[in-house]
């Protein structure tokens, strides 16, 4: 079976249109159509339903999909890696949350790429499911989150502090920052309960979400207060675009870096552990420009 088959199923999965998988794959609506009725009736069930004017996943195409996105991405990684093998290379695949490009993965990343030479780099963004998947799968070398995957299979040690800091858009009180135009940002599981219980009675946020950088153009912006990594707003509070907060202390989350126990890039991964565990949080180049 053609992987083009799959990646045209996950296209039309994630659409839910045929014409817009079909854009996104520039090809045709009939070779998408096509493409499907031939992974149906390899498999000889329905995978998609029409419901009104939209595409709906069968339970069938539900269960597809995830090995669907493996093969994909299995395959791309077995490329990227012969590819690379006539220049004796070796590709090392790195992802992060969201949250820890923002923070500190993305300094961390100009440094392991000037420390290692013959290597290539494949660096993603994903969710924490998506890294622990990704590692057991076989498709991700080392990934970096907020939170401990437990596993058998994996080997997870902290590798860093990272030092949250209460900002706002003009010196505020700290109930007042809290209660007016505040943004929560998802530093993970742990900061949810300790959030909790440092703010007990303050009214819902003004707007929720999953990354530091949303929360960052958003009060810039239009005003309001939230917890980013110091290493993100340092080169705004030094230009004054940014205030700490002054009654709300340093809060610190440790980083955990995850890789398989039996990694054949072990040796790899260990030199990036220490070179990360050695490395200071620091801006990101765009960052540091907008500060300045």
């Amino acid at each position: 079976m053609d992987v083009k088959v799959f990646r045209t199923f996950l296209a039309v999965a994630k659409q839910r249109h045929f014409g817009r998988a079909a854009a996104d794959l520039y090809i045709t609506q009939a070779a998408v159509s096509a493409r499907i009725k031939q992974l149906e009736s390899f498999f000889d069930t329905q995978l998609f339903v029409r419901d009104r004017n939209a595409i709906k996943l069968t339970s069938a195409g539900e269960r597809l999909t995830s090995y669907a996105e493996v093969m994909v991405s299995t395959l791309e990684q077995a490329k990227l890696e012969l590819a690379l093998e006539d220049n004796k290379a070796i590709q090392l695949t790195i992802a992060g949350t969201p949250n820890i490009w923002d923070a500190y993965l993305q300094h961390c990343l100009s440094l392991i790429t000037d420390a290692f030479t013959g290597y290539g780099f494949n660096a993603q963004a994903l969710g924490r499911e998506q890294i622990n998947t990704a590692l057991v799968d076989r498709t991700l070398d080392l990934g970096l989150l907020f939170d401990p995957i437990k596993s058998d299979e994996l080997m997870c040690k902290e590798v860093a502090k990272l030092d949250l800091i209460l900002v706002a858009t003009e010196a505020l009180p700290l109930q007042q920052a809290l209660s007016s135009r505040y943004i929560y940002v998802d530093w993970g599981t742990r900061f949810a309960s300790e959030h909790a219980q440092r703010h007990p009675r303050i009214p819902p946020p003004f707007l929720r979400t999953s990354t530091g950088r949303i929360a960052l153009d958003f009060i810039l912006e239009k005003g309001g207060a939230a917890y980013l990594p110091l290493s993100l707003a340092q080169p705004l509070l030094d230009s004054q675009q940014l205030y700490a907060v002054e009654e709300a202390p340093l809060w610190q989350r440790p980083v955990y870096l995850s890789y398989r126990k039996g990694s054949s890039s072990l040796d790899a991964v260990e030199r990036i552990e220490q070179l990360i565990s050695e490395t200071d949080p620091a801006s990101a180049f765009t960052l540091q420009q907008l500060g300045n």
